[in-house]
């Protein structure tokens, strides 16, 4: 026998026992893709804790999708490839539930945060509280769109709530999201801005100056919910019970958001219960 022709047959050889195995040993799970939809005010928390997730959970691989919240609720609602739905209120996955697209019993509260008014740390506006508002004269006051934004949508009712519409309708500057406000306000385009302390505590660009009472606007509670076009509803269980861990409710914290229990928002929705 020649080398070359025993050469041949070791490499021949070869190729017939690794197609052999090849053919009897399992092959290896690919990661499953999770895709979150996400409002741009709980982009810098996620962008956080996202990694924490993805090393706990090897198998999955998350993808996410961020927008303001109508927007994103309306892609859902017309079919949008998304397994988890992240609004900044409640309310957008209070309408999704009320059309049946939202997975029975997924729901819950993870967090809360309050309304806060910002001014910019370079050319900060001579108001020291909500209340100076209705006596020191600004120029342009910056806000969410309400018709594409839940900031939007709370901060007028607060202005309502606290009689500023009359000194304020006319000096609106509206942002597209709550990303958008910020921007405004720390380019000194707006003096002031209405935001969620969620927007606020993360950028250094502005300070809060003050926060909004309670009871002038909608609880703002930031609820997670499983949607109708959800394909990896395993991944998306886990991420939920993900957000409600002690870990994870510390890092959110500082991020600007309330702790929620564990025992809050859960929906209760199965046959025969309240």
């Amino acid at each position: 026998m020649t080398h070359r022709t025993y050469l041949t047959k070791f490499f021949l050889g070869v190729g017939v026992i690794a197609s052999t195995l090849a053919m009897t040993l399992p092959a290896q799970a690919q990661p499953e893709t999770l895709t979150i939809a996400a409002a741009n005010s709980v982009k810098d928390a996620l962008r956080k804790v996202l990694p924490i997730f993805e090393s706990q959970h090897r198998d999955i691989n998350v993808r996410v999708i961020y927008g303001p919240s109508q927007t994103l609720r309306k892609q859902i609602e017309e079919g949008a490839p998304v397994d988890v739905f992240l609004p900044s209120l409640s309310e957008e996955i209070d309408q999704l539930e009320t059309k049946g697209l939202v997975i029975l019993g997924s729901k819950r509260v993870y967090a809360g945060t309050s309304l806060v008014l910002i001014t910019s740390t370079t050319l900060p506006a001579p108001i020291g509280s909500m209340q100076d508002l209705h006596t020191v004269p600004v120029r342009r006051i910056a806000i969410g769109d309400p018709k594409t934004s839940s900031v939007g949508k709370v901060a007028l009712q607060f202005i309502k709530y606290s009689k500023l519409e009359p000194h304020l309708k006319a000096k609106h500057v509206f942002g597209e999201h709550s990303r958008a406000v910020l921007d405004l306000v720390a380019k000194g385009e707006a003096e002031v801005g209405i935001v969620y302390r969620t927007d606020a505590a993360s950028d250094e660009r502005v300070r809060i100056l003050d926060t909004a009472p309670a009871d002038s606007h909608t609880p703002i509670r930031y609820e997670v919910a499983i949607v109708w076009t959800a394909k990896n509803l395993s991944g998306a269980g886990d991420f939920i019970e993900f957000l409600l861990t002690p870990q994870i409710q510390a890092q959110l914290k500082e991020h600007g958001f309330d702790q929620a229990s564990r025992n809050v928002g859960i929906a209760q929705q199965q046959e025969g219960k309240p």
